[in-house]
């Protein structure tokens, strides 16, 4: 009898030890995991604001051409800023830095900059334009949030703005997410 119980009690310390080890593992993992996830993240919508950028250059070809891009928005926020003729996005609360922490890198057309939080990193990717933005109410920023479905944007060369400098090429920036 004495035997029976000393199997039990074996059975338990190693499934417990066994236990133990399993979240020893997942515990240096985990974040590990988490930081390769936010950097899939941030290289995707580098390809997305990539795919953007032709589409506007295209539109750019003549007045009256539009073109859609659909842009898939998991993580973080997207902004269009007329005032700024940028489209920004931010990725808060990533796990890891993207790059040199403080330091603007550029990724062909796209302004990287990673900024150190507390323990966290916040990373921002910025388009920046020699036209003009347009949208609906331009004096604030056109800002989408992270959804389950992507959004739908339509960009249309609008036509020609001088100022006493140049003359600039309007592009209207419109989602056409729902339908409208």
């Amino acid at each position: 009898m004495a035997r029976n119980g000393q199997v039990w009690v074996e059975t338990v310390v190693y499934t417990l030890i066994g236990l133990s080890l399993i979240g020893l593992v997942l515990a240096l993992v985990t974040p590990k995991i988490t930081e390769y996830r936010d950097r899939a993240v941030i290289e995707q919508t580098i390809n997305s604001l990539n795919i953007i950028d032709a589409r506007i250059n295209e539109v750019l070809q003549a007045p009256g051409n539009t073109r859609v891009v659909e842009f898939r928005l998991k993580q973080g926020t997207l902004y269009f800023n007329a005032t700024g003729d940028q489209i920004v996005y931010v990725l808060e609360d990533a796990h890891g830095a993207y790059s040199e922490p403080d330091t603007l890198v550029d990724i062909g057309r796209i302004n990287v900059l990673t900024s150190k939080q507390a323990t966290k990193y916040t990373i921002r990717l910025a388009l920046s334009y020699d036209i003009d933005i347009n949208y609906t109410n331009n004096a604030e920023l056109l800002r989408f949030g992270a959804a389950s479905t992507p959004y739908r944007f339509s960009f249309s060369h609008t036509g020609f703005v001088s100022n006493q400098t140049a003359t600039h090429a309007v592009i209207e920036v419109r989602d056409i997410s729902s339908g409208a």
